[in-house]
């Protein structure tokens, strides 16, 4: 198993992750009441971040997942495992750790579309709009980063690193 340790460089705690998570859960929690919310979390990425937002979120919610692949530009997004819970009338909450390229969120955005949501918004941990290859404009942002690899707290790569409870930039 390939070693990345050694390429780990802190970028963002768990004490700002912390504080980031709570910052979004509140303007979520004044935005949501009193509605129907379906939250979907797109595997595997965004378990963590999910967990700990949902857990801050004080009004009634369905959670779902989705698993979505693509092999990079290129190449088409499809959907391995769909959500199944029914969205139509509902608020759906997209929940994403970050957010770089937009190409799998606008196609997960345009596909639950056509269930007829009441509405669809995104929320993301990290937003890294300098890798933007569609306008994919998330609705809650926790903290917009520059161009920079990261892994931990549900980011990965090649697999690796998602375990990590805080965020590190890779120098490498």
């Amino acid at each position: 198993m390939r070693q990345i340790k050694d390429d780990m460089v802190p970028f963002i705690d768990k004490n700002e992750i912390e504080e980031l998570v709570s910052k979004l859960a509140k303007k979520i929690n004044e935005d949501y009441q009193d509605k129907e919310v379906v939250v979907i979390c797109p595997l595997k990425g965004s378990i963590h971040f999910a967990a700990d937002l949902v857990r801050k979120l004080n009004f009634n919610l369905q959670i779902d997942f989705v698993y979505l692949t693509s092999g990079g530009k290129g190449t088409p997004t499809r959907i391995t495992k769909d959500i199944s819970v029914n969205i139509n009338n509902k608020h759906v909450i997209i929940l994403e750790e970050i957010i770089d390229s937009g190409r799998k969120l606008s196609f997960l955005k345009n596909r639950l579309q056509t269930a007829g949501p009441a509405s669809v918004k995104t929320a993301c941990l990290l937003d890294k709009p300098a890798r933007r290859d569609l306008p994919v404009k998330p609705d809650y942002v926790g903290k917009v980063i520059d161009d920079r690899y990261v892994v931990g707290y549900g980011m990965d790569q090649e697999e690796i690193g998602r375990n990590y409870a805080r965020i590190y930039n890779l120098k490498n």
